[in-house]
């Protein structure tokens, strides 16, 4: 059974930096999409960034320039950068994977993902 389990979350100030992780299991790695998602209060959960099967990252247009994503070797393991954070960052952050094939900005689509972590919490106080 596929296990995700995030960690990394937390309080920060504007124009700060965390690190989000997502641990994988249960899964075979060559076939999985992976990606970080997000929801804030009152809004819909929406994509924040993404590596498909091929290794190829794809970003949300307003974290582009401020959020870097990294996968090990193994694909156990899907890291979220995130530097010069803003207030609008702050949300309920998401791992998530799928063994649908996707490609670019499609994989940045939340009805595509069947496989969820249980989230962790970001702030970004201004």
């Amino acid at each position: 059974q596929v296990q995700l389990v995030e960690s990394g979350g937390g309080s920060v100030e504007s124009g700060g930096s965390l690190r989000l992780s997502c641990a994988a299991s249960g899964y075979t790695p060559s076939w999985f999409s992976m990606g970080w998602f997000r929801q804030a209060p009152g809004k819909e959960r929406e994509g924040v960034a993404a590596i498909d099967m091929d290794g190829r990252n794809t970003f949300a247009d307003s974290v582009k320039g401020r959020f870097t994503l990294s996968q090990d070797n193994a694909k156990n393991m899907l890291t979220l950068q995130m530097n010069t954070l803003k207030p609008e960052d702050t949300a309920m952050y998401y791992c998530a994977a799928t063994y649908r094939y996707c490609s670019g900005s499609w994989c940045l689509r939340v009805d595509l993902y069947n496989f969820w972590g249980q989230g962790t919490q970001v702030t970004v106080s201004s």
